[in-house]
């Protein structure tokens, strides 16, 4: 399917004292009279708050119809230039690449379809990079898909109209297609390092200086496992930080955690051991700093984020299945000399709907590991939000600690909720002003049958 389409760009003429009015429907409000969308747009409700039961933690409509995975970051960026603005993306209800802008000055949101109905899949959610140039570039592919494309805006800090789709050339020999792009771009290198799952079930990675050639297709991860997954992140400059998984914790026996970091041309631990060049790559993960040893506990693990903080100390936060239905979220972080790793809290178990709609197949081994999901800020990773169930549904919590993680101060963000509040996202460069958090909300039976929404605060 071609990944060429002309935008559909919406403008939400939206004002602060809409902010203080009441939802009337807060778990799924229509458009009102001022949401109208301009020829061959749609219409998407602009921000209202929806009050759950908790006064404290009154939150705002984003969109009513989004979702997204979490292997594919980042999923919101906040650039601060000639205008505030956190950009998200999402896959609707339809399939469809969305890409919106969030003014932090004006709450007006502005949202382009990038691609319509591309993958009915939540895996389809645009990663998204600024550039250098204030351009937002959207990578996206669907669920294995035979390409990975990526636009570029036509003009700094504005969704509204984008350049034609590209394809990333190349991709590792394996019949599974393009899945998770995950870009980071480092200042002094003046490059582009785009990571996605291949062709082969494994992490890979290319280049690009100019944004039209790019470099050939490398292996990251090797080792036994079936498909690792991983999570990067990156301060900007010159490092880019990679946590990871031996596979999916519904096919490896035993499934543990590990951490690397690239440099200069090189792969090193956490503690600066050189483990190899680039040109060795891939990598095991025997050779990786390993965080969580699953053979050991006999407790299997899944990535959900990494971050580092000013000094360049990793973090990772992940979750562990004692059982099926007993997830837990852990914390690890680095403080220069050794790895500190501690729970966090009990997480409950999958989140999924218990409405199954017609036509659903479940397959609830492969959805058994799906937890409500947590995220570092990764402005000051010593802050998660993260999603556990509260009074019968999940809900999304700050948790705050100033130990490593073996303490922690924790506060609702909402609460009394009728539907569950799941895969929180913090904005990379968050700024005052923006977005603090974004989430799902609303009923999800699995990766191609959810009806939610996007909600921020």
């Amino acid at each position: 399917m071609s990944g060429v389409a002309r935008t559909r760009p919406v403008v939400l003429a939206l004002v602060v004292a809409a902010l203080a009015a009441p939802s009337c429907a807060p778990d799924g409000p229509s458009a009102s009279a001022g949401d109208e969308a301009p020829a061959g747009g749609r219409a998407v409700p602009g921000v209202r708050p929806a009050d759950d039961g908790l006064p404290a933690a009154r939150h705002a409509l984003l969109t009513p119809d989004g979702a997204w995975s979490w292997p594919g970051d980042p999923r919101a960026v906040t650039h601060v230039g000639e205008h505030a603005r956190t950009y998200v993306g999402w896959v609707d209800g339809r399939g469809s690449v969305q890409v919106a802008s969030y003014d932090h000055g004006t709450g007006e949101i502005v949202a382009s379809t990038l691609s319509p109905e591309l993958d009915l899949d939540d895996h389809v959610n645009p990663s998204l990079l600024v550039r250098p140039d204030g351009r937002l570039v959207a990578f996206y592919s669907a669920h294995s898909g035979p390409d990975l494309f990526f636009r570029v805006s036509s003009h700094p800090e504005d969704v509204s109209s984008w350049g034609e789709a590209s394809s990333v050339p190349g991709n590792t020999a394996g019949p599974n297609g393009y899945t998770y792009p995950n870009p980071v771009f480092l200042s002094d290198e003046g490059r582009l390092y785009l990571f996605w799952r291949g062709g082969d079930f494994h992490p890979c990675f290319a280049t690009t200086d100019d944004w039209v050639n790019w470099s050939g297709v490398r292996s990251f991860i090797a080792g036994p496992g079936r498909r690792p997954y991983v999570k990067v992140a990156s301060d900007g400059v010159r490092t880019i930080h990679v946590a990871f998984t031996d596979g999916h914790p519904m096919e490896e026996e035993l499934n543990s955690l590990y951490y690397v970091a690239y440099r200069g041309g090189a792969i090193f631990l956490a503690d600066g051991t050189r483990v190899a060049d680039l040109d060795a790559l891939p990598i095991d993960p025997a050779d990786a700093d390993l965080i969580f040893d699953a053979n050991a506990s006999g407790v299997s693990s899944w990535v959900w984020d990494v971050a580092a903080d000013s000094l360049g100390h990793p973090a990772v936060v992940y979750a562990v299945f004692p059982e099926g239905t007993d997830h837990r979220y852990r914390y690890a972080r680095w403080d220069g000399d050794r790895w500190h790793d501690n729970e966090i809290t009990a997480a409950g178990a999958w989140f999924s709907s218990a409405h199954v709609p017609a036509g659903a197949h479940l397959a609830r081994a492969t959805f058994l590991y799906y937890s409500g999901g947590l995220a570092l800020d990764h402005d000051d990773p010593s802050t998660v939000y993260l999603s556990r169930p509260v009074d019968g549904a999940f809900e999304i919590e700050r948790w705050v600690t100033s130990d490593a993680g073996e303490t922690w101060i924790a506060e609702p963000i909402t609460g009394g909720s009728s539907s569950n509040n799941v895969r929180p996202a913090v904005p990379r460069n968050r700024a005052d002003g923006g977005p603090e958090v974004i989430w799902m909300h609303g009923d999800y039976v699995d990766f191609k049958h959810f009806s939610t929404g996007l909600r921020i605060k």
